[in-house]
């Protein structure tokens, strides 16, 4: 697997969520209107609806959430060793925790962060 797509997994894991948001950007960039164009660009919306949600800006993260959740639904369960259906489970959980308070809580404030794992031999 390209490096870049596992260091993305690698720092969203540490919710060094920006720099998850760059290094898959030095794949997807290369990559536009290709096969994995917007499962790519629905990882990097992810990974900026938490850098929003760390700079308390809580509408832009849901937005972003939606965003996420339109591209990578396009794509089946496993893809690129990736349970897409586990991420759109954890985009809603996050996004209805907004919704659900009206984009008044932060749910990055009061709830475990989000970890993403490849599946094995995939």
């Amino acid at each position: 697997m390209d490096a870049h797509y596992l260091g993305y997994f690698e720092c969203f894991n540490r919710q060094l969520f920006y720099e998850a948001h760059d290094v898959l950007e030095e794949l997807w960039l290369p990559q536009r209107n290709q096969p994995n164009d917007l499962f790519f660009k629905g990882l990097i919306q992810l990974a900026g609806a938490f850098v929003h949600l760390q700079k308390e800006r809580l509408k832009p993260a849901g937005a972003l959430f939606k965003l996420a959740r339109a591209n990578i639904e396009r794509y089946p369960s496993p893809h690129e060793a990736l349970a897409t259906s586990d991420v759109l489970k954890l985009i809603e959980e996050w996004l209805g925790g907004l919704e659900k308070s009206g984009f008044s809580e932060n749910p990055l404030s009061k709830t475990a962060p989000p970890r993403l794992r490849l599946l094995p031999n995939a």
